[in-house]
């Protein structure tokens, strides 16, 4: 009778952590599912401006589509972001190589690409209907020096060891696979090369921003890290975002 209670009692707990593994592994029905890798993780529950994807203990936020291209052209954005800051800020030589990864409607790259007259700008982006404003801006701007490039959500498809440069405005907490991104963006830059986030201001509440599209520099500086990237300097002259710089080693 005894040794009966304990098969089953053995039977029931196999049992019990067969369902309970199966319940965590399982996207569908778990809170809390780890990827492949264990590099991130994937919940349930989560806030409606996210993905319910997790890295670094932060949920990413939703992408802003190209139907929010108008957003990022209106006339009241150098009053509230000051964005001609962010390009005197960056100390661009003439023949500098600039990837403006998640360039939206390049509305950073065509301030850029006069000041490097004999280097190039990347427009990067993950959406076509982007990369055709662009184009099309490219063309009634008579602008040469901006190249627009097709990236995926995991690659930036940028020649290796190609770029000086690498800049985020506000696009950074969007990436869906933001270590693989930010490896491709090692990969393409010189030795030495510097990465420039800027990112609203995750620690101050009274910025009136959605808070998956925020980020503090503790975080930034985490997730930067992790990709071997150097903390050289945080520049604090925008009125509601960081602007971090980072660089990659010489060796």
């Amino acid at each position: 009778m005894k040794l009966k209670l304990k098969d089953n009692f053995v039977l029931l707990t196999v049992s019990i952590l067969l369902i309970l593994c199966f319940w965590l592994l399982n996207p569908m029905l778990s809170p809390i599912a780890l990827t492949p890798g264990g590099t991130y993780q994937q919940k349930a529950v989560h806030s409606p401006d996210g993905i319910g994807k997790f890295y670094q203990g932060r949920e990413i936020a939703k992408v802003m589509g190209h139907t929010g291209a108008s957003w990022l052209e209106r006339p009241s954005r150098e009053d509230e972001e000051q964005p001609s800051k962010i390009v005197n800020a960056i100390d661009l030589k003439p023949n500098d190589v600039v990837a403006d990864i998640g360039a939206g409607t390049g509305y950073l790259s065509f301030r850029m690409a006069p000041l490097i007259p004999k280097g190039k700008v990347f427009a990067v982006d993950i959406q076509p209907e982007m990369l055709d404003i662009i184009k099309s801006l490219k063309k009634d701007k008579n602008i040469s020096n901006v190249e627009p490039i097709l990236a995926t959500v995991n690659n930036p498809n940028l020649p290796l060891e190609s770029v000086d440069l690498a800049i985020m405005v506000d696009a950074y907490h969007e990436f869906e696979y933001p270590l693989e991104v930010m490896q491709g963006i090692v990969s393409a830059l010189k030795p030495g090369g510097r990465v420039v986030l800027v990112e609203y201001r995750g620690e101050n509440p009274f910025v009136m921003i959605k808070a998956l599209h925020k980020m503090s520099q503790k975080q930034v500086k985490k997730e930067m890290q992790a990709v071997g990237l150097l903390h050289r300097e945080t520049k604090n002259l925008l009125p509601q975002q960081h602007l971090m710089v980072f660089e990659k080693p010489q060796t």
